[in-house]
């Protein structure tokens, strides 16, 4: 069976266009016919093999994914059929595009694969752990439960991200707003002024002097800076996708004294929360691990926590190996000792993993109450000396008249 989008016109002339699963183009022309829709065209939304590349796949995003595996659980927890419950929730979706991506998830079902083998070909939409998971839910007979724990997962990386951006939105939105008010002034408010003074042939206080110098540099140099700064960027983000100079990039904001704490902490959150969830779905420790590791983002600490994993593998407690890496709080390696002690490592990783949030957390909003007077410092203290280089002159001018 596979998913096919399909434009037909009805009785009344009026064209439709919708989504339907068949197992050839010929039946879904046939279910048309039996609607009584003249099918003018229908297209499979499968992709031909070896023509599917990942600039083209569609991605859920954490909200549609997160929606999706919760009703896939309770579905799946009502004893519905995995096939029927992907139909089901297909059925729901509004987005063409998201309903064809769950059907043809079930015609791979269909064809005879577990849920997890259908989930390893949509890589960008389900991650290694995501797909760990649900392998060992389905291995172990507790699919329903594994699935509401990948819900509550996502919801909670969700929640962590979207309280990261909007803490620091209007930190940028200030910035972005003053250095405009600054580029403005010095490009049309002081070109004016100057005129006036040189008019007048006042002598100009050195403020005033520096000023009018920064106004021409920018007048004369500024579309040109502009223009050369563009491929700069340009090349410098084509720069970053390579993997050395990123992996370079990358171990520089993990080992650097400002921003060390805050990186560690948001991977750390980000790899014991996988992880805990990974073991109290049933996955055991190495291959949690190993899944776990692609969560985190950042390359340098992604290395650490790979040999970690290895040395884990090797026998070694993860305790001890967590302690050699290096990059997680005292604390959390004392709460991972007494889950392996007591036998409860994903409960005790779990709450670990709530700690490392709730830290994060007072982490951001303490760097943005620093951040804001930072930025409102600066900002007005350039708009203050710009105020000032304009109002000098106009102060020395009023006196000799007076």
């Amino acid at each position: 069976m596979s998913a096919f989008l399909y434009t037909a016109v009805d009785q009344g002339g009026k064209r439709r266009k919708g989504l339907l699963d068949a197992a050839s183009a010929a039946e879904a022309r046939a279910q048309l016919r039996a609607r009584a829709l003249l099918p003018l065209s229908v297209e499979a939304t499968r992709a031909r093999p070896g023509v599917r590349t990942s600039l083209f796949r569609h991605k859920l995003s954490l909200r549609r994914l997160t929606l999706i595996t919760r009703q896939l659980a309770t579905l799946i927890g009502a004893s519905v059929r995995i096939d029927d419950a992907l139909r089901i929730v297909a059925d729901q979706q509004s987005a063409s595009r998201d309903a064809s991506f769950l059907l043809n998830l079930r015609s791979a079902v269909q064809d005879g694969q577990s849920l997890a083998d259908a989930l390893d070909s949509e890589p960008a939409s389900f991650n290694a752990a995501y797909r760990a998971s649900v392998r060992a839910g389905e291995r172990a007979g507790r699919l329903s439960d594994v699935m509401n724990q990948l819900a509550d997962h996502i919801e909670a990386q969700s929640r962590n991200r979207q309280s990261i951006q909007l803490a620091l939105i209007y930190p940028c939105l200030l910035a972005v707003v003053s250095i405009g008010v600054i580029l403005a002034l010095l490009g049309f408010v002081v070109p004016d002024i100057v005129r006036v003074f040189t008019a007048r042939g006042a002598d100009l206080p050195a403020l005033t002097r520096y000023l009018i110098a920064a106004s021409d540099a920018l007048q004369r140099y500024g579309p040109a800076a502009a223009a050369a700064a563009l491929p700069v960027v340009l090349a410098s983000a084509a720069l970053m996708r390579r993997p050395g100079p990123r992996a370079i990039w990358h171990r520089v904001v993990a080992t650097g004294r400002v921003t060390r704490g805050l990186v560690q902490r948001v991977n750390a959150a980000q790899f014991t929360g996988t992880l805990a969830m990974l073991l109290q779905s049933g996955v055991p420790l190495a291959d949690a691990l190993r899944a776990a590791v692609g969560t985190v983002s950042n390359l340098h600490l992604r290395s650490r926590i790979a040999t970690m994993t290895r040395e884990v593998e090797d026998g070694a407690a993860l305790s001890s190996a967590a302690r050699k890496a290096d990059i997680f709080s005292p604390m959390l390696v004392a709460m991972v000792a007494s889950g392996e002690a007591g036998g409860t490592l994903g409960a005790s990783l779990d709450r670990a993993a709530a700690d490392q949030s709730r830290e994060l957390k007072a982490a951001v909003a303490t760097l943005v109450a620093l951040v804001e007077p930072g930025v409102l410092l600066v900002m007005g203290g350039i708009v203050m000396l710009l105020v000032l280089a304009i109002l000098m002159p106009i102060m020395q001018l009023n006196s000799l008249v007076g």
